[in-house]
């Protein structure tokens, strides 16, 4: 036997597992790529020689309007050589260099329906110097989906997809995007059109594409840059462009396990995504296994990703389990089960997502027998006017993103024969949701045979939710 820790709560789990188990740590057991030994030189370059786009020097002069469009702090990297740190600067010394007013200029959260970016974190995104610089002159601000006042109807596009985008970026001479191209299990990547499709429009646009008809085919799972959604960020993205009359000039890093740049490009968005993509396959499609797995086991910290409680909430928790389903699912077998820790507290952070108590107790009454059907709820949890305003004034989730997170939970009744939460706190909530409760590892693997049947295939995955996850396949 070998021993194994899991995350849980704020600390770990130990789980007892055969010797025959086999583990998987990201960047660990399969190495990233090797990183750019400098990425300030390498950005810089990639900003002064954009693909497909002229350089900021000849696009911008002195009264040009700028918007720079910088990821959310979900998407981390705060150390000082950060994809945002680095290339954001670059980007504001080539603006001034040629003309534009440091007063036009603006910067630009793009949380979409995340809850907005405090004052805090948007230091650490952006770094002192350009924080100080900027923000106090009411220059840096988060995109809000709500205002109307800032947004601008686009119409429906070509497949029929309702496109709303930020109005300053709508209006500017110049809009930057800058993204990171990381795994994702919405859409493959993060970066690209993904960044515009999501991050500077409201809950109707993302309601095309994140909900059950897109997200429950099968070219969504396993992940796939090739899917539905993937294709809808396209269109959307290019669709804003056709409206603006102007291409985003896009700076996406191709990242690795750590947050360090393995590429950078800068261009028209359509012609370096697939670049990007090209990149980023290296380090995450990664076939490795030599086997199907009965039994994937890992462990959930409360604090992660969408932030403090991600790993309680009894919704997040689900969606975090059908994130790890659509990563790995090449190397699942038809009867695999999940087994997972979790605090399951009882904490939903109901500041932080004010939509998600709600929508818990509507699954658990009014006819509701899956995930799928909590959507006939759509317009009155999305245009409950008292979650708008937690969105809008008191950094709360906006009330549609917990329709993404139970549109993605679905996942794991889809592809697994049970899902077994160990060492819940109140199993109640887990039971609810409709997973299984057992207090330890060792108890959730005994009664995981009658799935799997003797002698099951395991797979460990510690630092699943801590570390930039790859998709797993076999080998060839």
């Amino acid at each position: 036997m070998k021993t194994v820790n899991f995350e849980y709560g704020s600390g770990f789990m130990p789980a007892q597992l055969p010797d025959s188990a086999d583990i998987f740590i990201p960047g660990e057991t399969v190495k990233d790529p090797e990183h750019l030994a400098d990425p300030v030189a390498a950005t810089r370059e990639a900003i002064l020689t954009p693909i497909g786009m002229p350089p900021i020097a000849e696009a911008v002069k002195k009264g040009s309007k700028v918007a720079i469009v910088f990821p959310d702090r979900v998407k981390g990297g705060f150390h000082e050589t950060a994809h945002r740190r680095v290339s954001i600067p670059i980007i504001l010394e080539e603006c001034l260099k040629a003309g534009v007013n440091k007063s036009d200029i603006m910067l630009i959260c793009s949380n979409g329906l995340h809850r907005k970016n405090t004052e805090q974190e948007l230091r650490s995104i952006l770094g002192p110097d350009v924080f100080n610089a900027y923000y106090w002159e009411g220059q840096v601000v988060n995109h809000d989906s709500e205002d109307w006042d800032n947004l601008v109807d686009l119409g429906r596009n070509e497949y029929g997809d309702k496109v709303v985008m930020n109005k300053t970026v709508f209006d500017a001479d110049l809009a930057v995007m800058i993204g990171h191209t990381l795994g994702n299990p919405y859409g493959g990547y993060s970066g690209g059109y993904k960044h515009t499709a999501t991050g500077i429009t409201n809950w109707e646009c993302i309601a095309s594409h994140h909900i059950p008809r897109v997200m429950h085919r099968d070219d969504f799972t396993p992940v796939s840059s090739q899917s539905l959604m993937r294709h809808k960020f396209d269109q959307i993205g290019k669709w804003m462009e056709k409206c603006m009359g102007k291409k985003f000039f896009t700076c996406d890093a191709v990242l690795n396990t750590f947050g360090q740049q393995l590429a950078v490009y800068a261009g028209g968005c359509e012609d370096i995504q697939p670049l990007c993509f090209a990149v980023a396959d290296k380090r995450t499609y990664v076939n490795w296994a030599t086997k199907k797995y009965d039994i994937m086991l890992f462990g959930m910290p409360q604090n992660f990703h969408y932030g403090n409680g991600h790993g309680t909430n009894p919704i997040l928790m689900m969606q975090a389990i059908a994130a790890q389903i659509i990563r790995h699912k090449r190397i699942m077998s038809d009867n695999c089960v999940l087994i997972c820790s979790s605090l399951c507290n009882g904490y939903f952070h109901d500041e932080e997502f004010p939509s998600y108590r709600k929508l818990f107790d509507l699954f658990q009454t009014d006819y509701c027998n899956t995930l799928v059907d909590l959507n006939k709820h759509i317009e009155y949890i999305a245009r409950d006017e008292e979650m708008i305003k937690k969105y809008r004034f008191n950094y709360g989730y906006h009330p549609f993103h917990g329709f993404s997170m139970t549109s993605c939970g679905h996942i794991a009744e889809m592809n697994t024969k049970a899902v077994y939460v160990v060492g819940a706190q109140e199993p109640g909530l887990a039971r609810a949701m409709g997973m299984k409760t057992r207090a330890t590892f060792e108890e959730a693997l005994t009664d995981a045979v009658r799935y799997t049947g003797e002698n099951p295939s395991i797979l460990a995955l510690p630092e699943a939710f801590t570390r930039a996850a790859m998709h797993l396949g076999r080998k060839k």
